[in-house]
């Protein structure tokens, strides 16, 4: 049965946003002339849009719904702390609980010595913090020609003019005169893509060598920091062979090169611990966190440091911040999301129940015509869509043609499984059963069969 909360009919709502509403990552024109889906509530793992239809979001909103929807104790503190302290800014020799109360909390969970955390309102403003945090450390470390941060390609680290400097998205450094000087790219671990004749092993420790080729090119003494996620999110949920994160920590450690793990979206529970970092053995300098921290109830993010990099960015000012780190309402629903994270065994959830059982039915898909990997971490998913197998061949199609043709069965299946070039990708709500595991697949596999004799009918099953 369908319910329909009290609202404008669907076409007024479009039409009000077409009229006045401009979206990220959008070609706004061609969106109005479709027109959005409305979105009026959520509940668990689902979403329910003003026509009444039953969505189930395998995306977590934007990778960062962990709890799920609906969680009456989140507006509960939300509520609580704006009629006790709405606002007030860490500015000026002055805080309070929630942001001391947070930053201590999160000292608590994040591994090794990272015990200090920056506030900011979201991952792109805490990666901008980190280039400018970084080079500060340098100067005060009487290194000021360490400037130069190495990235990869294809990586996602925000969309500000410098954390989108920062990520590797060739489409976003087409637009606005990215990237900005000192920071460079090498290549990345994609070894389904990219690997040729390589085993995974070879081919990640290839990859990892990129960085110390760069180092050499660029010089040692001009190297600040190598950024990286654990598994690429938006880049196509990209999980490196196991090869590779060893060698780029012995590298980082060799040559004096601060490591920054970005953890926005592999934080807080996704990969089965509390950090990707964990998971895959990375000992960072610094951590980028946001989404899951609130998951995704209030804007939040943040650095967090090591004991080593804080105490240098202590001996003097660090002129730098925002008028809402630490922002009180959003601190306090952060500490409550990270209780209920740990009270209800969430992150306990995901590693010994829904990652294995996710991990072997969505390796099932890989039999399908259309699929040449199916690949799981923890609550982060991919399928590369090929039109043969056996070489891993691209689709002679412009990249996305075919992964858009997909997506758009998964909405018509009613299921947010997003798309990134020819790669499907999913991140579910960290409190998903195996029931709804396996209605997710089911819906996946109805969308590729449903994509497939499109694509066959249009003449689009053809390599590259």
């Amino acid at each position: 049965m369908r319910q329909i909360s009290n609202h404008l009919p669907t076409a007024e709502l479009q039409a009000l946003d077409a009229a006045h509403h401009m979206h990220p990552f959008t070609a706004n024109g061609a969106l109005a002339d479709k027109g959005v889906r409305v979105i009026t509530r959520a509940s668990g793992v689902h979403l329910t849009d003003s026509e009444g239809n039953e969505i189930l979001d395998a995306m977590a909103g934007l990778w960062c719904v962990n709890i799920g929807y609906g969680r009456e104790e989140l507006a509960e503190v939300a509520a609580r702390q704006m009629r006790e302290l709405p606002y007030y800014n860490t500015f000026f020799q002055t805080t309070h609980v929630p942001a001391i109360a947070l930053a201590a909390r999160i000292a608590e969970l994040a591994p090794g010595d990272l015990n200090h955390v920056f506030f900011a309102s979201s991952g792109s403003e805490a990666n901008d913090t980190n280039i400018r945090m970084v080079r500060r450390y340098w100067e005060l470390m009487g290194k000021p020609e360490k400037t130069v941060f190495i990235s990869r390609k294809n990586a996602y680290h925000g969309s500000s003019m410098g954390s989108a400097s920062l990520g590797g998205m060739a489409a976003m450094h087409a637009q606005g005169g990215l990237p900005i000087p000192g920071i460079v790219h090498i290549d990345q671990p994609n070894w389904y893509a990219e690997g040729g004749e390589m085993s995974p092993e070879e081919f990640g420790r290839a990859r990892a060598r990129q960085l110390e080729d760069k180092i050499a090119e660029l010089g040692e003494d001009r190297v600040a920091a190598f950024i990286a996620e654990p598994v690429q999110g938006a880049g196509g949920v990209i999980i490196p062979p196991e090869s590779y994160w060893p060698e780029i920590q012995r590298i980082c450690d060799a040559h004096e090169i601060l490591l920054i793990a970005d953890e926005v979206i592999c934080g807080f529970g996704r990969t089965g611990n509390w950090f990707g970092s964990q998971t895959l053995n990375i000992r960072p300098d610094i951590m980028t966190i946001a989404k899951g921290l609130s998951s995704g109830y209030a804007p939040i993010g943040g650095s967090v440091v090591s004991d080593a990099v804080a105490e240098v960015i202590g001996r003097g000012e660090f002129t730098h911040g925002y008028t809402y780190s630490g922002h009180p309402v959003a601190a306090a629903v952060a500490l409550e999301n990270l209780r209920i994270l740990e009270d209800e065994k969430i992150i306990e959830h995901v590693r010994d129940v829904a990652a294995p059982h996710l991990a072997k039915v969505w390796a099932g898909l890989a039999d399908h015509p259309l699929v040449g990997e199916a690949r799981s971490l923890g609550l982060l998913a991919s399928i590369a869509l090929t039109p043969d197998k056996a070489t891993r061949a691209r689709f002679a199609s412009d990249p996305g043609t075919i992964g858009t043709i997909c997506r758009d069965r998964c909405f018509a299946n009613n299921l947010v499984m997003r798309h990134v070039g020819d790669r499907m990708v999913i991140a579910p709500p960290l409190i998903i059963t195996p029931e709804q595991i396996d209605e997710v697949v089911r819906r996946a596999r109805r969308a590729l069969d449903e994509a497939q004799e499109r694509i066959e009918a249009e003449g689009l099953m053809r390599a590259a």
